[in-house]
């Protein structure tokens, strides 16, 4: 058996300090969202994502994949989504068993009134807390781990 690569102190140091700072970052700019927009993180990702379209639709199997959840997962809150009128479903024509999410008039309102108070949010709480060189660095690194991760091809959930 291969033994461990065990972190040295400095890398101990960095990947405990990412991990307390994606947490914390995560939940600040949830809570913020919530407060100002009524909106969860999930809620603002299926809107953002629709509104990002060209014609604001998206067959359920790729917004699942881009959200990095199941089908089932996905489902489940976009009926809750549907509930509250800022999504609906309609079948796919090109095949019987595929759905598409449709951003509604009132799922667009809400992504357009939640996104420039997100947006702050982001900048107070981490982009205007690095210089030009730390924004390149944060950029390289996270395509480079995200690539990496993204060429695993696991099943997701």
């Amino acid at each position: 058996m291969e033994q461990p690569r065990w972190l040295s102190e400095q890398e101990q140091r960095a990947w405990r300090g990412y991990n307390q700072m994606r947490r914390l970052l995560t939940l600040e700019l949830a809570r913020e969202l919530m407060r100002d927009a009524g909106l969860s993180e999930p809620d603002y990702d299926v809107l953002s994502d629709l509104s990002e379209t060209p014609d604001q639709r998206l067959r359920l199997s790729e917004l699942a994949d881009r959200m990095l959840w199941s089908r089932s997962r996905l489902s489940h809150h976009l009926t809750r989504m549907q509930q509250r009128g800022l999504v609906t479903r309609e079948e796919c024509a090109t095949d019987g068993r595929g759905a598409i999410v449709v951003l509604t008039a009132e799922g667009r309102r809400a992504i357009e009134a939640a996104a420039p108070g997100h947006v702050a949010a982001v900048r107070r709480h981490l982009v205007d807390l690095l210089t030009p060189d730390e924004i390149a660095a944060l950029d390289a690194l996270t395509h480079r781990v995200v690539d990496h991760l993204t060429s695993l091809d696991r099943p997701r959930g």
